[in-house]
C-alpha cells in the first residue's frame, strides 16, 4: 500500500491485488494514508495455490486490473475476482 501510495504521489497510476482476506485490512489502511486508488480482490488463499493454479488466478484478475488502472480519476470499488468470497 505505502508503494502504491508513492506511486500516486509521483504521478503514476496504481493499483493493489490483494486476496479477498484482507480486504478489511486493505481498506483500514487506504483510509489511514489518505489514499483513493482501486484494487482488485482474488481469492483467498493464494500461498497454497500450484503453479497452475496461480496462473489461472493471475489470467482472472487481469482484465479487472487493467480496466483498474485506465480508470480514472474516480476510484471504482474494489473489483471482485470469482471466487473471491463475497464483499
Amino acid at each position: 500500500m505505502h508503494d502504491i501510495a508513492d506511486f500516486e504521489g509521483r504521478g503514476l497510476v496504481g493499483v493493489f491485488v490483494s486476496s479477498s482476506e484482507f480486504r478489511d485490512a486493505a481498506e483500514a489502511q487506504s483510509r489511514a494514508l489518505g489514499l483513493a486508488v482501486p484494487y482488485v480482490l482474488v481469492p483467498h488463499p493464494v500461498q497454497d495455490r500450484t503453479d497452475e493454479e496461480l496462473v489461472a488466478m493471475a489470467d482472472g484478475a487481469y482484465d479487472a486490473v487493467l480496466s483498474a488502472v485506465t480508470r480514472r480519476p474516480a476510484p471504482p470499488p474494489p473489483t471482485l475476482v470469482p471466487g473471491a468470497g463475497p464483499l
